[in-house]
């Protein structure tokens, strides 16, 4: 299979490219001018609105795309400015990647597009899946706008798949890169009163999953998180286990807003997201890591 790839340096997208190449597929990158690689590039700017003409004509014809591109959420203190960049840097580059894809010879069949669990909002204890409600705050709006920018390509006949992404575990990128320094340290400890609930799943599993999604054509949203969501005052114990370190330390919510900002921390670092992959469950996907004691054992090693 020949897969284009958006976002193909970063965490996700670096495992994802090695993946694609151990099973002997073909990878096309989406990259910026001037970036270098071994693999075959499409040159574009999303801020610029812009696409290699050329570039995608010598791409050839591509089985799949799997669209991974935007800026971090959790990065900076959220401000009006980097509010519109976290936004415009997924619209905007959906949007575009999607009128290109719609100008070649033979458009791809099949487009696994990003998203985030964002999209359901904070809701306590309830349990989510792929049918639930949306939210109504900054990151669930983020979201609609992203997926539907991601569906516009649905209307060439392609199947689209909104990759509902969780919080994604491992130790080159992500939350958890910036949380083991502490927890090994024994200064690891819960956020606020820890009562809220978190979605991870493993990069492994991410990129296991992204892969089952292109090889079923799966449509519609998927939930790519592991079945097993727990809560932070859980994850905060069973990661201390795992590193048999200490766990008595929390960092209350008014601490947090000091730092971060208060609609940073309310909206995502403190959201309560109980979510479950009903989508990947139902068509017989098998994690390696079901619960986060596996994806703690699998990283503590």
């Amino acid at each position: 299979m020949r897969v284009g790839i958006t976002g193909s340096s970063g965490f996700i997208g670096s495992a994802l490219v090695a993946a694609l190449h151990e099973r002997g597929d073909e990878v096309v990158r989406f990259v910026r001018p001037g970036a270098q690689f071994q693999d075959s590039v499409i040159r574009w700017d999303p801020v610029r609105g812009l696409v290699d003409d050329d570039d995608l004509r010598r791409a050839g014809s591509l089985d799949a795309v799997v669209h991974l591109a935007g800026a971090g959420i959790a990065d900076k203190r959220w401000n009006d400015a980097r509010k519109q960049e976290i936004l415009l840097s997924r619209t905007q580059s959906t949007s575009l990647l999607v009128r290109a894809l719609s100008s070649m010879t033979s458009p791809p069949g099949k487009l696994a597009s990003a998203s985030a669990i964002g999209i359901y909002g904070s809701r306590g204890d309830e349990l989510l899946d792929e049918h639930s409600s949306h939210g109504d705050d900054f990151l669930a709006g983020v979201c609609e706008q992203w997926e539907a920018a991601a569906s516009d390509y649905g209307q060439h006949g392609s199947s689209v798949a909104l990759l509902r992404t969780g919080i994604v575990m491992g130790l080159k990128g992500g939350a958890l890169k910036k949380q083991l320094p502490l927890f090994r340290a024994g200064l690891g400890g819960r956020l606020s009163d820890g009562r809220q609930w978190i979605s991870p799943i493993s990069l492994r599993d991410h990129v296991r999953a992204t892969l089952f999604v292109l090889d079923n054509a799966l449509v519609g949203p998927v939930n790519l998180v592991a079945p097993s969501p727990l809560t932070n005052r859980d994850f905060t114990h069973v990661l201390a286990s795992q590193l048999h370190r200490p766990s008595v330390a929390s960092v209350p919510a008014f601490a947090l807003k000091l730092v971060l900002g208060s609609e940073l921390v309310s909206g995502a670092i403190l959201a309560s997201q109980r979510v479950v992959p009903l989508v990947l469950s139902g068509r017989g996907f098998e994690f390696n890591d079901a619960t986060f004691e596996d994806i703690a054992r699998s990283l503590a090693n």
